[in-house]
């Protein structure tokens, strides 16, 4: 089974716990479900975690989530005056989350998945843009798309009134983009956000030519093998996209976070990605 890795325990002066979460491993707990989950992971390590009070009461007080298919940080406050105060610090947008990812360069990537506006100039990566420390910044509303609305589509002023009716809030997503390395088939970038949405920097960049190696549900070379596959097995029922695929994991890791606690107090930590 997955496990947690614990990189930093929760004190008395600090009362949070920062965990390593390996792909394929779900954030949370779900409704009605026995899966494992990195948050009840946790919990039964420090059962001080069960007493705060988050979003949701069996989410305890994790701060934020990853995708299942996404290995990285994660925070979890151990008493609810540390969750109250990250989590205003999150929502006034103060706590920095940083992606690394590799990404093929795919300039028709959004347009073959479809339902993509029209890519803007000013984010757009073409191939002089492919160089280590170019940067390009992406911005959005979202909203939900597909099949149990497990995917998301970026949402601008120029979609029109109809798709803006369908975004999730009336709030504009950022991703900060940068160019680390260049390889064969494509590159590795670093992404920084501050807020987030679901699968918002999956999603930008796949929006911006640059879909992440293996991502089964933005990179459409990945999801048009994977969804051919499946045809050919004629299987009954559909294949979880967003979960870790063993032989081909998804090259994407939440790879550092900062933010303040106590006030004025910055704390930053770093992991290197898994995938090679």
């Amino acid at each position: 089974m997955n496990q947690i890795e614990i990189l930093k325990e929760p004190s008395k002066n600090k009362p949070f716990l920062i965990i390593n979460k390996p792909a394929g491993l779900a954030s949370a707990p779900l409704e009605n479900s026995l899966e494992p989950n990195a948050t009840e992971q946790a919990a039964s390590l420090f059962p001080e975690l069960k007493n705060v009070e988050g979003r949701k009461k069996i989410e305890g007080g994790l701060l934020h989530r990853l995708d299942t298919a996404t290995q990285g940080l994660l925070i979890i406050a151990a008493n609810q005056e540390c969750y109250d105060f990250l989590e205003q610090e999150q929502k006034n947008e103060r706590i920095q989350k940083f992606y690394t990812a590799k990404c093929h360069f795919n300039p028709k990537n959004a347009e073959l998945l479809g339902s993509f506006p029209p890519a803007l100039n000013d984010f757009f990566c073409t191939e002089n843009q492919l160089k280590p420390g170019a940067k390009i910044t992406v911005s959005s509303y979202f909203r939900h798309f597909g099949p149990g609305k497990k995917e998301v589509r970026p949402v601008t002023e120029e979609c029109g009134k109809e798709q803006l009716k369908k975004i999730g809030k009336q709030k504009l997503y950022t991703s900060e983009i940068t160019i680390k390395s260049v390889e064969k088939e494509g590159c590795i970038v670093e992404c920084r956000i501050t807020n987030g949405f679901k699968h918002q920097v999956r999603c930008h960049l796949a929006w911006a030519g640059l879909p992440v190696e293996n991502d089964l549900l933005y990179n459409w070379e990945a999801k048009k093998k994977t969804d051919f596959a499946n045809q050919n097995q004629n299987e009954i029922q559909k294949t979880d996209s967003d979960k870790k695929n063993a032989e081909n994991p998804m090259k994407f890791s939440a790879t550092k976070i900062i933010f303040e606690y106590p006030k004025g107090d910055l704390n930053s930590y770093e992991i290197a990605f898994t995938w090679t």
